[in-house]
């Protein structure tokens, strides 16, 4: 090297940060605790010992930092013993606080959530119960919402009990709602949310609740019919049903419940002066539809933007946008979340998949990516499965179709389509996935054909008047709407409509303007066409 230049200017520092270390310090620390190098505390769960590092535990758990940190006995010894812990779920704790990784399900989630809130790991009790939350189901609705109170989960509280509300007519034929205690009983049925379609519902469950154990909760009855509203109640009914019957007759209490009812339905000039809790209807909250835009293309790029139409407001609003670009992405609903499927990020073809959450205004990215990358790719939810339809991965159109079970976290391969298809769109109807045009790679096509998931398989149903390509596809009183979309040489206004009973497809009034790439759905009782080539106006067909 020659000498340099005495002027040169010379560089004053050189900053890295690795993105490799701290995977690389976790890794090492997980293989130093599994040979038990330097570890420098053992923990005794049940007679389970756990060798581990309190510089670590400390680092991730609050409960771990005072009992290392400060005066307890348990900061001077080597062996700690902690009491009333599953220890198999204190193995998985603290497995995550050296991998950052955990698998919550079916059989731990019990265990581990009131691990977690011990040892104050917020995440892992967020992530708990955001799997309790996906579980929701009229029969475990219940128990699911009294773990959430145990463990003070108030989200999980709050969801647990507008689901049990909303879906009470199910819930009260499960075997939860029976074994309810009164009190949790009369606070649900107390709720001037509860979505029933009749008074005459709420005193039917009441009086299952009672009668599952008449010996014990008779003496509960008159507490408990005081938050029936008998008075909404119809005349026919509160006769000859309630006021005959033998336990509502044997009590003084109840007797007088009904004559403040009957007395309601009498005299309906004095109704003014009567009004109370048991004269108020009920308003249970409706679940206002909402209409979204996902990802998608503009200006010549992918974008992950994603937009909300309120139809109430006729207003557009920005929602939380998606972690990656996609144009040609599938999307559907399951369990009132949305699902984003694969796409094309302007760079590449996709296989992941993000969920979004409406009520957190979230997505999250911890879906399985499904087995191939598709874009173009149609989506749709048959007997609660997501299915993956044809596109294609930058090689070759698709045939092959998978579907996702949300309670597995896993994609599974059923039998392909007949036909290769991408641009395809997909409508659940009559317990049938329906595959509608699209292309074959080569030219656009007429051709529907079927899946039926009891056989696994692919059958031929009638093909559309028009070959399209890109269209859009909803299904509304039993008929699937077919709209739009790009023949051989233009984008189409037209539309079409199919009558499963008959097989066959007949025109409708068309948009006002021409779009390939269009979205449609069903709101309200009104189809919305959203976006696509050309136009930017949103048409609407009553």
């Amino acid at each position: 090297m020659g000498p340099m230049e005495p002027d040169s200017p010379l560089p004053n520092r050189l900053t890295h940060v690795s993105d490799k270390h701290p995977r690389c310090m976790l890794a090492e620390f997980s293989s130093m605790r599994r040979h038990r190098e330097l570890c420098d505390v053992v923990l005794n769960i049940n007679n389970r010992k756990i060798f581990a590092h309190r510089n670590i535990l400390s680092a991730c758990s609050p409960y771990f930092r005072a009992m290392f940190n400060g005066d307890l006995a348990e900061s001077r010894q080597t062996e700690v013993t902690i009491r009333d812990m599953d220890e198999i779920a204190m193995e998985l704790l603290i497995e995550f606080c050296y991998s950052a990784r955990i698998t919550v399900e079916e059989s731990n989630v019990q265990t581990l959530l009131p691990a977690a809130c011990l040892l104050q790991l917020t995440e892992i009790q967020d992530i708990c119960c955001e799997f309790l939350r996906r579980q929701l189901d009229p029969s475990n609705c219940l128990g699911i919402r009294a773990f959430a109170d145990t463990h003070s989960c108030l989200d999980l509280l709050r969801v647990a009990d507008k689901y049990t509300q909303h879906n009470f007519q199910e819930v009260m034929e499960s075997e939860e709602f029976l074994l309810l205690p009164v009190t949790q009983l009369i606070d649900l049925i107390a709720s001037d949310e509860l979505n029933v379609r009749t008074e005459e519902q709420v005193f039917s469950a009441a009086m299952s609740w009672v009668k599952y154990n008449i010996s014990e909760r008779r003496q509960n009855l008159p507490q408990v019919l005081q938050h029936v509203r008998l008075p909404l109640l119809s005349p026919k009914f509160l006769v000859g049903t309630v006021g005959a019957d033998l336990l509502v007759r044997s009590d003084e209490t109840c007797r007088d419940l009904v004559d403040e009812a009957k007395n309601y339905l009498l005299l309906p000039q004095e109704r003014p002066l009567m009004q109370g809790p048991r004269t108020r209807p009920r308003k249970p909250t409706q679940r206002g539809q909402l209409l979204f835009a996902v990802g998608g293309w503009c200006s010549g790029d992918a974008i992950a933007s994603v937009e909300r139409y309120d139809p109430q407001t006729e207003d557009w609003k920005l929602q939380a946008q998606m972690s990656k670009r996609r144009c040609g992405v599938g999307v559907a609903v399951l369990n009132d979340l949305l699902y984003a499927v694969g796409g094309h990020d302007g760079q590449s073809y996709l296989n992941s998949i993000e969920r979004y959450d409406p009520q957190t205004n979230q997505w999250s990215c911890d879906v399985a990516p499904t087995t191939s990358c598709r874009t173009s790719v149609g989506v749709a939810v048959l007997d609660g499965l997501l299915y993956a339809v044809g596109g294609q991965d930058g090689v070759q159109c698709l045939s092959h179709v998978e579907r996702y079970d949300p309670k597995e976290n896993k994609w599974s391969k059923v039998a392909p389509m007949t036909t290769r298809r991408l641009g395809v769109a997909v409508a659940v109807l009559g317990g049938y996935l329906y595959a509608i045009g699209g292309s074959d790679g080569q030219s656009p096509l007429s051709s529907v054909e079927r899946y039926d998931p009891r056989q696994n398989k692919w059958t031929v149903m009638a093909p559309m008047s028009t070959r399209r390509k890109h269209l859009g596809c909803a299904v509304y009183k039993d008929m699937i709407y077919a709209v739009g979309g790009r023949d051989d040489c233009m984008e189409l206004s037209s539309a079409e409509r199919y009558n499963p009973h008959t097989n066959s497809w007949s025109p409708i009034v068309a948009m006002t303007s021409r779009r390939s790439g269009v979205g449609l759905a069903v709101v309200n009782g009104q189809l919305y066409a959203v976006g696509g080539f050309r136009w930017n106006s949103i048409p609407k067909n009553n």
